[in-house]
């Protein structure tokens, strides 16, 4: 449901289909890149004696609504910062390539150091004695390495670079049914 609802907005917002379907994808892909971290380490035992954890644990059941619910914060964070870049510079431009491009030069270190920090401060807890602590921040600081470095500054300019001035398509009939959202404030202007 939470997915569906973002993938609307991003709809919405940006008003490309394609751009909706590839934010919610990717944003699953990093939940369970995370999910599957967790399990390795504290279900499988995979290196779980280095982080201070002996055997297998089970996985606490709000373990991963909580994760889910802060990775999904975080990555729809760095993606709509990325998208109205993107979108801003293909407005202006009309050069997909271009503004891809542009974009990812303006927020790439903004988007670094903001993860870093986010990993540092979710990596802090992995040295606590509580094991459900310790899956908290192992998954979140995973997560969100993930996100920032594999999908936010590889694979979302690349997917967005190999669609080009499709990622903005959207069906009249649909573009017709969607609210106008300006989310910038700014009155864009309409797509070339």
């Amino acid at each position: 449901m939470v997915v569906a609802l973002a993938f609307l907005i991003i709809l919405a917002v940006f008003r490309g289909l394609l751009v909706a379907v590839k934010a919610a994808v990717l944003n699953v892909l990093s939940i369970t890149a995370s999910y599957g971290v967790v399990v390795a380490v504290f279900q499988w035992g995979w290196g779980g004696p280095a982080l201070g954890v002996s055997g297998t644990v089970p996985i606490e059941s709000y373990v991963p609504m909580m994760m889910f619910a802060i990775i999904f914060g975080l990555s729809m964070d760095y993606e709509i910062f990325l998208l109205s870049r993107v979108h801003e510079a293909w407005l202006r431009t009309g050069d997909a390539r271009a503004a891809v491009a542009h974009a990812l030069e303006i927020t790439a270190r903004v988007i670094t150091c903001a993860a870093l920090i986010m990993v540092s401060v979710f990596a802090a807890f992995i040295v606590s004695d509580n094991v459900v602590v310790k899956m908290l921040g192992l998954g979140l600081a995973v997560s969100v390495l993930i996100d920032a470095t594999v999908v936010r500054l590889l694979m979302v300019p690349a997917v967005m670079t190999l669609l080009g001035r499709h990622a903005w398509w959207t069906p009249r009939w649909l573009d017709r049914m969607l609210p106008h959202i300006d989310a910038e404030g700014e009155g864009a202007p309409a797509a070339p």
